[in-house]
């Protein structure tokens, strides 16, 4: 892929906008970045954990934590939120990560719900809108911006979003959310190469199955021997890597080993595992009857 200069080039402390900062990835990803001497915005629908956060970083001297309550799948919630972080971090954001997302939701009613003839269901998007439509609203308002900013050591901002490796292997029983992933890194190997011409970079980090909300405890303690878990530290960790990495349109999956940069091929055990386990657990979610084993 193509490369770029290093942000962590010099010592000026840096500036990040994250959604979805208050819980789960992107409060680990926000904790570490504030170990890293960055100051950070959190836009987020909860603000328990971005308080939190605030609460232990921000002293009278030095505020490094900010927040606004924010609906990510609304264009005028994220401007508001956005306008307020280049307010508050001093006019320039150097790194943007649209960490907001969801898991699959039922979108269409059930075989045995199917409206009789002549009747349509409206499908529920509400997936599609938080992890597609709301990731576009974020990178469209770090691009618009990153475009005003003068280069710092060569660069104007990064952006690193959130696919999963449901967007590199498709999953049957998670059509949506499996689009939705599909999309990121569809856009990660598109605008990532046509932007480092800017100056800007945009990569993807692509989770395993990590221990977070989307999925419930029960799923998780279902599949602990299958030795597939990933830690959410190690997702952390690509999401550094990127920062401090050289590259544009590149994808990184988090193994339970650690992250590596993805390259198509066959025959990975760990990854085809991975997908049959996502796959089982969530057949419940387009039959009446199907076994509700985890939820």
């Amino acid at each position: 892929m193509l490369n770029y200069i290093s942000m962590t080039a010099n010592s000026r402390p840096r500036t990040a906008f994250i959604t979805g900062g208050s819980s789960g990835i992107g409060h680990a990803l926000a904790t570490r970045l504030l170990k890293l001497n960055y100051s950070i915005f959190i836009a987020d629908l909860s603000l328990t954990g971005a308080k939190a956060l605030a609460s232990t970083y921000n002293t009278p001297s030095s505020l490094r934590v900010h927040y606004a309550g924010t609906d990510v799948t609304s264009w005028s919630s994220q401007l508001a939120s956005f306008k307020q972080a280049l307010q508050v971090l001093g006019g320039r954001i150097d790194a943007v990560f649209p960490v907001a997302g969801i898991g699959e939701r039922k979108w269409l009613p059930f075989p045995d719900e199917t409206p009789p003839e002549g009747g349509f269901a409206e499908p529920n998007l509400q997936t599609l809108d938080v992890d597609l439509t709301g990731l576009l609203y974020t990178v469209s308002l770090a691009v618009q911006q990153f475009r005003r900013q003068e280069k710092d050591d060569g660069w104007r901002g990064k952006l690193v979003l959130t696919a999963s490796i449901c967007g590199i292997v498709p999953v049957p029983a998670l059509p949506i959310y499996s689009a939705a992933k599909y999309g990121v890194v569809g856009l990660t190997r598109t605008y990532g190469n046509l932007l480092v011409q800017e100056g800007i970079t945009v990569n993807a980090v692509c989770p395993g199955i990590a221990r977070t909300a989307i999925n419930s405890e029960a799923f998780y303690k279902s599949i602990e021997s299958e030795g597939i878990l990933v830690s959410v530290e190690s997702v952390v960790d690509a999401f550094v890597a990127v920062l401090e990495g050289n590259g544009s349109a590149e994808l990184f999956v988090c193994r339970p080993e650690g992250w590596v940069k993805w390259e198509d091929k066959e025959g990975d055990a760990w990854l085809e595992k991975s997908i049959e386990v996502l796959d089982e657990g969530h057949r419940w979610i387009h039959c009446s009857d199907g076994a509700n084993k985890y939820y």
